[in-house]
């Protein structure tokens, strides 16, 4: 402040105080006799108090006063504009800083990149002398049909690492879906001799085909080639399909395409054979199936989209009428499951998106998506409320949806469907269309017929291969077959089990089971059993005591056999198929990775006590358990999230978290890259509106 006394010693040095005294020299005489009040007054230097004293200097001093403040706020202003222009100098030193620093890291990115680049057009040994066993190069024959069997194979000798798996257990994989491949990350290399048979050299992310159908992801970004995954563990993989199983002499009967498109057969022998074959799509007994399109494989999903952009080029052209059109841009969904909404949901957000960019903006009007659902709502898996929230955005999007509806025929132009009407009387209806999509559900393979055929009263289910709950398959050798993925079902049946329970107790205590009384210290240690055998019963186990309670019929503190029986079957009631998932499968993929760890580790042991025989699975392991981690479903532009009781939905945040989860579950870096460019391309450029 200009008051205080170094303010005006800073004055005093200034030009304005040497103005200041020449002033109360020169004009004494003309200043008025006023006097300073006592505050101003203490508040000046004493140099100054004295001056103020004399009359002639008070009106000068007013002046003074007034000529500092304005040198004070100029003074003020000038620093203020310094320190402008210095904050506006540091900030672009530290954005020309920052920019320099990240040209610098990206020039070092881009130079270590082409560096790494050049590393990999080098030559592996091409020209060095490969070992190969003579039996790979000619199989010996043998088995029921006397057929070449493939005991070893030409990379067995490649290098140091493959010839000690040479000699190892023969893990035999059939198939290359989740549960195959979650088993080989979890494998230890070097603990089996692993092979893997499947038609297919990939594995396909399934839950995002439906974005493949429509160009938001390429088909490449969703598939990894098998060969990368089996090598981790030294593996060996087959492109053929399998088509029997010998179980007395563990072979596996492999057909594949000769060199000249002729069928070949040969055996692969197994110690342990995992069946992990999965499904295909139910037919559920409808006429005209070949005039649907189905999404179980990337060629599928080509498919889908070849056929969607011919039928939108065919309704650009000049000669196409009205009705044909309208035919041509109907596009049906018959199943209302993730797999029917998630496609009509992509189809919808092409349509709504990209069509008008470079098609008449007439198709647009024109273009109908149909939803047909023999459920009362759609995603009836997922709790009612999302249910009726996808619903209910699909009507405010212009989705058609038919529920409570049964498709009978599917017709080259139409398909044919019965609904009941206001009245409820049942009535057939038709819908015109160009393009129909079916997904209800999914049926046993050929492979897995012939397996139940063969192992007879062992495999009961019409549905799919029946497994207890150390994952293997009812009928066979214990500890050799495995089942797993969405070919398999783990037994729940606890009241058909109940002899085995009770005759485990009763000779424990030497008693005879029918006529045994179970006290509730025995039927804790029943219920610890059914625990043990049946993890998933375990929620229903949780007030033994009021179990107990409520079955003691006759209040004689005791379990007779029909008590128990009935309590047993009351829990067998309640305990529902694991669902076909690909989290199911993936858990039981990872789940018995983790037991061949296990049993290789305890093998050396087990070979010195002469342990051979027993359920050495249930000595060395916990049985399988089944987590369910929630069930996420895409709407367009948004999402829905049935995630263990906690449900939400949303639009585009909802969308963004469902492509983040589906991101993270991704089989490898690769594909994660290859989904990010993919998601950033859509953003930026569209969808390639174009077949091949």
């Amino acid at each position: 402040m200009a008051s205080t006394p170094r303010a005006f010693n800073g004055l005093a040095r200034s030009s304005v105080a040497r103005q200041f005294f020449r002033a109360t020299r020169s004009n004494a005489s003309q200043c008025q006799q006023r006097t300073l009040t006592s505050a101003v007054r203490q508040q000046l230097p004493q140099t100054w108090r004295r001056r103020t004293a004399m009359p002639m200097s008070r009106l000068v001093l007013i002046r003074a006063e007034s000529t500092a403040a304005a040198v004070d706020n100029a003074l003020k202003t000038k620093v203020k504009a310094v320190k402008s222009k210095s904050r506006i100098v540091r900030f672009a030193a530290r954005a020309f800083a920052t920019l320099g620093f990240v040209v610098v890291v990206a020039g070092v990115v881009v130079v270590g990149f082409f560096i790494y680049d050049a590393t990999t057009y080098s030559s592996l040994g091409a020209d060095a002398d490969i070992p190969v066993s003579e039996l790979a190069l000619n199989p010996r024959r043998g088995g029921p049909k006397n057929l070449p069997i493939a005991e070893y194979y030409l990379s067995d000798d490649d290098c140091e690492d493959s010839k000690d798996t040479k000699h190892k257990p023969k893990l035999v994989i059939l198939g290359t879906g989740w549960a195959s491949v979650a088993l080989l990350k979890q494998l230890n290399a070097g603990d089996y001799h692993v092979t893997v048979i499947s038609p297919e050299n990939h594995f396909l992310f399934t839950p995002m085909l439906p974005s493949a159908t429509v160009g938001t992801l390429e088909l490449r970004s969703l598939v990894e080639p098998i060969r990368r995954i089996v090598m981790r563990v030294r593996g060996h993989f087959l492109k053929a399909s399998a088509v029997d199983v010998e179980f007395s002499e563990k072979l596996v009967e492999v057909s594949s395409v000769g060199p000249t498109g002729e069928d070949q057969r040969f055996y692969v022998p197994y110690d342990k054979l995992v069946v992990g074959v999965g499904s295909q799509t139910n037919p559920h007994g409808v006429k005209g199936l070949e005039n649907c399109h189905f999404l179980k494989n990337i060629a599928d999903a080509g498919n889908i989209r070849n056929k969607i952009i011919k039928n939108l080029e065919i309704a650009c052209l000049p000669t196409t009428t009205d009705s044909e059109r309208r035919r041509l841009l109907s596009f049906v969904v018959s199943g209302g499951g993730p797999t029917g909404v998630e496609f009509a949901a992509e189809l919808y957000d092409m349509l709504n998106e990209d069509l008008c960019k470079y098609y008449p903006r007439l198709l647009r009007n024109e273009i109908s998506v149909h939803v047909i659902q023999s459920r009362g709502h759609i995603l009836n898996t997922y709790d009612e409320a999302l249910s009726k929230y996808a619903e209910a955005r699909f009507a405010h999007d212009g989705l058609d949806i038919q529920t409570n509806a049964r498709v009978k025929e599917v017709r080259p132009d139409k398909i044919l469907f019965s609904q009941k009407d206001e009245t409820g009387q049942i009535v057939t209806k038709e819908l015109p269309h160009g393009f129909c999509l079916w997904s209800t559900g999914v049926a046993q393979t050929d492979f897995s017929q012939m397996l139940a055929k063969k192992l007879g009263d062992s495999q009961t289910n019409r549905h799919a291969l029946e497994t207890d709950t150390h994952l293997r398959l009812s009928g066979t050798p214990l500890g050799d077959v495995y089942c797993v993925g969405d070919c398999s079902t783990v037994q729940n049946n606890v009241s058909d089990h109940i002899m085995t329970f009770l005759r485990t107790l009763a000779w424990e205590k030497g008693k005879d089971p029918e006529a045994m009384k179970i006290t509730f210290a025995d039927w804790r240690g029943v219920a610890k059993r059914v625990k043990s055998r049946f993890p998933q019963a375990g929620d229903h186990l949780r007030r033994l005591d009021k179990l107990f309670e409520a079955y003691d019929t006759d209040r004689s503190g005791t379990l007779d056999f029909s008590e128990l029986n009935e309590l047993l079957k009351q829990i067998d009631s309640k305990l529902t198929s694991l669902p076909a998932t690909a989290q199911r499968a993936n858990q039981q993929g990872v789940y018995l990775g983790h037991k061949f760890n296990k049993l290789a580790h305890a093998a050396p042991g087990m070979a010195i006590n002469d342990m051979a025989d027993g359920d050495i699975d249930e000595a060395v392991y916990k049985a399988f358990e089944y987590h369910h981690m929630g069930s996420l479903a895409y709407i367009g532009n948004g999402a829905i999230f049935d995630i263990n009781g906690y449900n939400f939905g949303g639009g585009l945040f909802a969308a963004y978290l469902w492509r983040g989860a589906y991101f993270a579950q991704s089989v490898s870096m690769r594909t994660r890259v290859l989904l990010a460019m993919d998601w950033g391309k859509r953003t930026l450029f569209g969808r390639d509106m174009m077949n091949y």
